[in-house]
């Protein structure tokens, strides 16, 4: 019999059924699928999904007939089709055809159907032997994704897996995905209209359908698919990487140009020339530089190389080393028509005294004067150089010789000769020369910036005073001396070893500004800043400073002021003191803010006691007969509070608004000290910077520098502490003279204490 005229046997189509019955009652979907088929126009007399019957005898809907033929090809594509659609009438009227089905017949309608289900159960058997169709079981399962798999063989599986992968994104997001059943004979032969296998189900033939079956046969004869219909993840993988990509290309060209410069500055190479190479190292070879040598002695690694003579040599003087000197220099230079030049004798300083300034918190650094350097949280403790080098670790040298590059410049010391000054003084610690076991602090780099300094200042003229801020043990246990605390210098279980090895360091500097070069420019050489006499032994410190003297002449050092502190006992103390000594004098430090008698003073007697005050004080010192003999001030400011941050040490709070906490009930001060003594007392203008200044505090700044020039003038001259600073105005020079509260040139005041010119500075308050 042709196949298109041959029925389902009624045993498949009672399989179906009850699998239909199974999808709709686990979906609980029943309901919907009435409505839908409610709204369907009525294709048959049977199943309203099905299609008309075929012309013939038996080729029924499927519902009467009785006996199992094959179905037409016309009539199985149309099956095919309409399956989706099937798929949602497994309601009531399929439930009532299949009892008439199963109750019908007979006996020998019984034994005919039976003898019809076993043969066609042996040849869906072979067939499915034959054509590799695995695991489907009895019952063809259904596939719940849309569409169904069928095997041909490996390599149609293939061809069909992809095709499938490539053919499911299609469905939007919220089309329903109805599963397919699949008539015996498509499931059997594996194929459908034109020949399509796997193709999603649906309740109608597509005109999308006919595009993918294109596609399908493309594939099948070895053709690729169009570029824009490669897999999703391909694509998605593509995108990603093209991003990755455009990244690297981006970072590529911003990081790579600027890589070398970060090594550069890394390595200390300074600023590019036009070879490539950092200032002065473009006729350096780096193979010049032995492999073994220390970072102070090899360029390379500098952070800064303008001016140093970068020709690599070991030698020493005074087991210092002279690496970054240049062998010429010219000390024909004067700071300005008003003093001698460098190679001509300064004369008596008595007569011609000292106008100088600190470069202060450069190399031995001072909170106060650069706060960002200080700048955690209070609980860490870096309070000072010591605690900041213990917390940086490795980033230590990094961190500082970052400041000594750029804190201090030739341009400072420019600025300095223009300003009417002509002496500087540098402070620096003794590990510049040396360290010892268990120190932090960063070793000898700042040994080549004080050099290069002393070559600056003397390329303009200016005189250097030299000065020890820090010595082993700590002198004062202050921060500025490198270590807040305790005094381990002449005291303590140390005390005389930190006395050795502070001679031993004067040794070295002593033989090593000993030299030619340095004889017209060092015209002081200090000892030891701020001695803390108040608690060390006098005697101790008197012995010392006898000592380190000699050692200082007796290397070579002849000319230079051999300069020591006073050490805060008072100036007539030291009358008949250190008699023998040649050549030196007393340094002593003025400033009216850490005296809680003298903050007291409102601004006009300020102005009064630094032109009567300090002016006796100076006359006093100044005469053998009431004390030492020469006396300079090599540190003066404008601050007439102590209100800068970090002044009084970090975090103590201060004397002006009674907030000094230093863990000494005597030292603290707990009550307002400014002169209304009241609550009013406020840092806030205080340190405010100086573009808010009014005109009546600008005033009193100007007379009272003014007045401490006049009066420190009466020995041999001052040195102002500091040049600069981060944010405190009264404490820097620089920005005096910016903000036109000092004078423009040093040598030319117009204030020289006469006490009938002094204001009352009534329209100034006393609590700022």
């Amino acid at each position: 019999m042709p196949r298109e005229s041959r029925s389902r046997g009624p045993d498949r189509d009672r399989e179906r059924e009850r699998r239909h019955r199974r999808r709709a009652s686990s979906a609980g979907v029943g309901e919907r699928r009435k409505k839908r088929r409610s709204r369907r126009p009525s294709t048959g007399a049977g199943n309203p999904h099905r299609p008309p019957a075929a012309a013939g005898p038996g080729a029924g809907s499927g519902s009467e007939g009785a006996a199992s033929h094959p179905l037409s090809a016309d009539a199985l594509g149309r099956l095919n089709r309409e399956n989706g659609a099937a798929a949602l009438g497994a309601g009531g009227g399929r439930r009532e055809r299949e009892r008439e089905r199963e109750g019908g017949g007979g006996g020998a309608g019984r034994r005919t159907r039976e003898r019809t289900r076993e043969r066609t159960r042996e040849r869906t058997t072979e067939r499915r032997r034959g054509l590799g169709v695995e695991g489907e079981g009895e019952g063809h399962r259904e596939r719940s994704r849309g569409y169904e798999r069928v095997r041909v063989s490996a390599a149609e599986d293939e061809e069909g897996r992809r095709y499938r992968e490539w053919e499911a994104p299609r469905a939007g997001p919220k089309q329903r995905k109805g599963g397919r059943v699949v008539s015996g004979p498509v499931l059997e032969e594996g194929r459908g209209r034109a020949g399509a296998t796997g193709l999603r189900g649906g309740a109608a033939w597509r005109a999308s359908d006919e595009s993918v079956l294109q596609e399908k046969q493309d594939l099948d004869a070895g053709k690729k698919r169009p570029w824009y219909k490669q897999k999703k993840k391909l694509w998605i993988l593509i995108g990603v990487s093209t991003v990755l990509l455009v990244i690297i290309i981006i970072v590529a060209a911003v990081v790579v140009p600027n890589a070398g410069k970060g090594e550069d500055r890394k390595q200390g190479r300074g600023s590019s020339s036009d070879e490539g190479k950092p200032d002065g190292l473009a006729d350096i070879s780096p193979e010049s530089i032995p492999s073994d040598a220390p970072s102070w002695l090899n360029p390379f690694v500098w952070q800064d190389t303008a001016d140093f003579n970068l020709t690599y040599t070991d030698e020493t003087v005074g087991d210092l080393p002279v690496m970054g000197l240049h062998t010429k220099w010219d000390d024909s230079v004067k700071a300005n028509d008003h003093v001698p030049a460098l190679k001509d004798p300064w004369g008596d300083y008595a007569k011609r005294p000292a106008r100088g300034v600190n470069v202060g918190g450069w190399l031995s650094l001072e909170p106060f004067i650069t706060p960002s350097l200080f700048d955690y949280d209070r609980r860490m403790g870096i309070v000072d150089e010591y605690t900041l080098c213990k917390h940086l670790g490795s980033r230590c040298e990094s961190t500082l010789e970052k400041h000594y590059a750029t804190f201090v410049t030739e341009d400072t010391f420019k600025q300095i000769a223009d300003a009417g000054l002509d002496h500087v003084r540098i402070p620096f610690s003794y590990w510049a020369v040396q360290t010892y076991d268990g120190d932090p602090y960063l070793f000898r780099t700042s040994w080549r910036y004080l050099l290069r300094a002393i070559e600056w200042c003397r390329r303009h003229g200016l005189r250097v005073n030299l000065d020890v801020h820090g010595l082993p043990g700590s002198q004062n246990g202050w921060n500025h001396s490198g270590r807040l605390g305790a005094i381990g210098w002449l005291n303590g279980t140390d005390g005389a070893v930190n006395a050795k090895r502070s001679l031993e360091i004067h040794d070295r500097l002593s033989r090593f500004f000993a030299q030619p070069r340095y004889r017209n420019i060092i015209s002081h050489y200090g000892l030891a800043n701020e001695p803390k006499m108040t608690f060390l032994s006098s005697a101790d410190v008197l012995q010392w400073t006898a000592d380190a003297h000699d050692v200082v002449r007796r290397n070579g050092v002849a000319d230079a002021i051999v300069v020591f502190g006073d050490g805060f006992r008072g100036l007539h103390n030291w009358q008949g003191e250190l008699a023998g000594l040649s050549n030196a004098a007393l340094d002593v430090h003025q400033y009216v803010i850490f005296n809680v008698d003298q903050i007291v003073y409102n601004h006009s007697e300020k102005v009064r006691y630094a032109c009567r005050g300090w002016a006796e004080q100076t006359r006093e010192s100044m005469d053998p007969a009431t004390g030492f003999g020469p006396t300079l001030v090599a540190e003066w400011s404008q601050a007439d509070t102590d209100c800068a941050r970090h002044l009084t040490n970090v975090g103590w709070g201060n004397r002006w608004t009674g907030s000094l906490m230093t863990g000494d009930a005597a030292a603290d001060a707990t009550s307002p000290r400014c002169p209304t003594r009241d609550t009013r007392c406020s840092c806030e203008e205080a340190n405010a910077p100086a573009s808010r200044w009014s005109a009546p505090y600008k005033r009193f700044l100007t007379m009272f520098a003014e007045a401490q020039m006049s009066s420190f003038e009466k020995g041999w001259g001052w040195f102002y502490w500091v040049w600069d600073t981060e944010d405190a105005p009264q404490w820097s020079y620089k920005k005096g003279l910016e903000a036109g509260v000092l004078p423009a040139k040093a040598y030319q005041r117009s204030f020289d204490c006469d006490l009938s010119k002094i204001p009352s500075f009534s329209d100034l308050p006393e609590y700022y």
